[in-house]
Formats: structure tokens, C-alpha cells, sequence
């Protein structure tokens, strides 16, 4: 297990307390796993996505993540409809362990009240959110 400050925790995503994290671009928001909860999970071997075009609200669980340890549920940090999932996840589930932010995105939506995510963590937050942990 990484040490706190040894997570990747980029600035630019907002996190919920259920460890997902949230990028928005222009009208799209990109969603994933975070760092810290890769690391607990261990090796992930699969990922359970919805499809697109199916529409969800905040805090509704969208999937699930199966490692060699447990099986996580994911929660929708913004709602919204499903444009896009990370169809290489099918093949390759280990990239959200490898790459959390970038390959190993899950799903990409059209946020449904882009406003929610100013309602998420910033990368301070949720350190000091994983250190009362």
C-alpha cells in the first residue's frame, strides 16, 4: 500500500469521498478510480460499465470494479448520460490499476448539472479527507 504521499493525486480532477474522481472538458465530464482506491483494491480484474446513452443520477451507482481482493461499486460524482465507456477496460482492466487517470478512465458523460462538480473535493480536501481515514 502507497503511502499518502506517494499517490498520484492530479489537480485537475475534482474526488468524491467514495474515491472516484471527475475531469471536467468543455461539455463532457471524464470519471474514474482514483489512485488511493486502485491501491487498496489491488489488482483489478475486471470492470463492470454501463452502456451509453444510459443516464444516471449523482451518487447512483454506475458499476463495479472486481479486484483479486473485493468487488467495489462505482458512484456517479455528477449526473448524468453515459457518451462513452473504456472499451480497452474489457481486455485490459489492469490500466485502471497502471494509468487511473489517463488509460484507465471508465466512463464519459454529459453531466446533467455541470454545477455539481464544484460540490466535489480538490485535491487538498481529499488528502486531508484520506488522512482522517
Amino acid at each position: 500500500m502507497k503511502e499518502i504521499n506517494e499517490l498520484n493525486l492530479p489537480q485537475d480532477v475534482r474526488y468524491t469521498k467514495d474515491h472516484e474522481w471527475a475531469r471536467a472538458g468543455g461539455e463532457k465530464v471524464v470519471i474514474g478510480l482514483s489512485d488511493y482506491a486502485q491501491d487498496q483494491l489491488g489488482d483489478i480484474v475486471f470492470v463492470e460499465m454501463p452502456q451509453p446513452g444510459d443516464v444516471f443520477g449523482k451518487g447512483d451507482e454506475f458499476g463495479t470494479v472486481e479486484s483479486v481482493k473485493a468487488v467495489a461499486e462505482l458512484y456517479m460524482p455528477v449526473g448524468g448520460e453515459i457518451l462513452a465507456v473504456n472499451s480497452a477496460l474489457e481486455d485490459t482492466p489492469e490500466y485502471v490499476n497502471q494509468a487511473p487517470y489517463t488509460n484507465g478512465w471508465i466512463i464519459e458523460i454529459k453531466p446533467s448539472h455541470p454545477s455539481e462538480l464544484d460540490e466535489l473535493m480538490n485535491q487538498d480536501e481529499y488528502v486531508s479527507m484520506l488522512k482522517g481515514l
